[in-house]
């Protein structure tokens, strides 16, 4: 019998509020720190995590099942009546009972889990040195290990929604401790709203980020049809993802599952070299594409595409210095002809760089295919000082879009932070009302024409298009001065009226005089 009687002094039988778990997980990590890289943390925390969860909510699944036969175990065992299958022996409470080699014990669990659900969990613990007593000694494994122990993780204590809550929470408070390398994996919750909010997502649509990293794009599309009151379950099926990091890819399949979601495609590979969701031999499109791609990646794949079999190079071959445009092209193949649609992150230089890249956006923005450029404010995003831009694209924009592109500048849009700003809920609202609208607002957006765009040597650095506010405010040498001028008068005015009331007060003599009499204070 696989279900464990827990002991009672760590177990909280009541429904977990999200901060006190937030605050568990967190702690967590913490055990971890010294022996382990903060950068590391997420290859451990994660797995010990959905570990903990399917464990317990195999158990309450357990007693549901012994409950309906009257107490039958092998009834109860079944596979049927459990989400994931957990062989005997691999149970979080075998693991927990050892004294030693937990490690060992660890490493031998999960793998039997991924072999016990291959068309679910196969690869899904990523590859943590769980062996490795120099990092992760017994005493260090047996005190996270009784850590996690003190909360219970069944859905009966933790639904689905908060558990993904205080998955995403750790994922933030990761990327945090990281910074620079939390760009690998991490793109800013609004960032991500503001992109899916401009896709609008519906139920019955596929959606695909080929650059999925933990899956926050996926699950922002969940998130957008929920709130559209939409049936998410409509959505099993349709999301799609790969990955090419392994840690990365696994954290983004635990995030999907710990947020209810049970039909998914996450593949790992590399994306530009071997990309992995094709049907007949051609690559399979999708209504909503949507992604941030890892900025200018060098050595991208460059010899492959000279003679890519999918046709990715429609409009140039990238240099191999950037692999930019290779994710633009990437992704315009894979939007379905009359839906697609596509919303990507990309860093400034793109907008304007000439050479090779010139030449295929001058390529992509004749075959009219751009619909919107929004530039963001400077250092939103982890590892990435500078301002970046959101490019969306359409394969049938509007009649009333076409041969034009929305230049948007958003750039003073952010909550100044020590380390990172942030665009707020108010400012997404601001540039998504701005898209919707399509029109021109001086300062801040501008409707221009393709054959402006071609004017400019199809430029599209926003400057070159939205007058900047803080240009209108720029005053004159001769102003400057005069307001200097008048500003000092005022200031003499004050001064001597001070010295009256002084006087007055007899805190000062009567024949005190300042430095200089207010008719020379010119």
């Amino acid at each position: 019998m696989l279900l464990k009687k827990q002991k009672s002094w760590d177990v909280k039988a009541i429904m977990i509020e999200l901060s006190k778990l937030e605050s568990h997980l967190w702690e967590a990590a913490n055990i971890l720190r010294g022996p382990v890289d903060a950068a590391d943390f997420k290859t451990y925390i994660f797995p010990l995590l959905f570990f903990k969860r399917i464990s317990d909510a195999y158990d309450e699944e357990t007693e549901a099942a012994l409950a309906e036969s009257g107490g039958d175990i092998d009834f109860a065992q079944l596979p049927e009546f459990h989400r994931f299958i957990i062989p005997r022996g691999c149970h979080w409470e075998d693991v927990r009972n050892r004294t030693s080699d937990i490690g060992q014990a660890l490493h031998y669990s999960l793998t039997e889990i991924e072999k016990c659900n291959p068309d679910t969990l196969y690869g899904i613990f990523g590859d943590a040195q769980w062996t490795n007593k120099d990092r992760l000694s017994d005493s260090l494994l047996r005190d996270l290990i009784d850590h996690f122990s003190r909360l219970r993780l069944r859905n009966s204590d933790v639904d689905a929604d908060i558990m993904g809550q205080a998955y995403e929470y750790l994922i933030k408070k990761f990327a945090d401790a990281t910074n620079k390398k939390a760009g690998e994996f991490y793109t800013p919750r609004s960032v991500v709203r503001l992109m899916v909010d401009i896709l609008d997502p519906q139920p019955d649509e596929t959606i695909y980020d080929p650059a999925c990293g933990t899956g926050g794009m996926l699950l922002g599309a969940i998130q957008h049809v929920r709130e559209k009151n939409g049936d998410i379950k409509r959505l099993f099926g349709r999301l799609f993802g790969q990955e090419k990091n392994l840690t990365t890819s696994s954290i983004a399949r635990m995030n999907l599952f710990l947020h209810g979601i049970d039909d998914f495609h996450i593949l790992r590979d590399d994306t530009l070299r071997r990309p992995r969701f094709i049907e007949d031999d051609r690559l399979k499109t999708f209504d909503c594409v949507i992604a941030n791609p890892p900025f200018s990646l060098e050595k991208w794949g460059e010899e492959i595409w000279k003679s890519d079999p999918y046709g990715r190079c429609f409009a140039g071959l990238p240099p191999s210095s950037s692999g930019d445009y290779a994710w633009v092209q990437h992704m315009l193949k894979s939007v379905k002809p009359r839906s697609g649609r596509m919303a990507v992150v990309l860093p400034h230089g793109t907008l304007f760089r000439m050479g090779a890249e010139g030449k295929i956006r001058q390529k992509i923005l004749e075959m009219d295919l751009l619909e919107a450029v929004i530039g963001l404010a400077p250092n939103l995003f982890y590892g990435a000082t500078l301002a970046a831009a959101i490019l969306v694209f359409r394969n049938r924009k509007a009649p009333e879009r076409q041969n034009k592109v929305l230049m948007i500048d958003a750039s003073s849009l952010f909550r100044k932070g020590r380390n990172q700003n942030t665009l707020e809920d108010g400012h997404v609202e601001q540039i998504l009302a701005c898209y919707k609208a399509f029109d021109d607002h001086p300062g801040f957006s501008q409707i221009v024409s393709l054959d402006e765009i071609a004017r400019n040597d199809y430029n599209l650095n926003i400057p070159r298009y939205v007058e900047s506010k803080q240009d209108e405010d720029i005053v004159s040498v001769d102003d400057a001065l005069k307001e200097l001028k008048n500003a000092l008068q005022e200031s003499y005015r004050a001064e001597d009226h001070l010295l009256e009331l002084l006087k007055d007060a007899r805190l000062v003599s009567p024949e005190y005089r300042s430095s200089e009499p207010i008719t020379n204070k010119e």
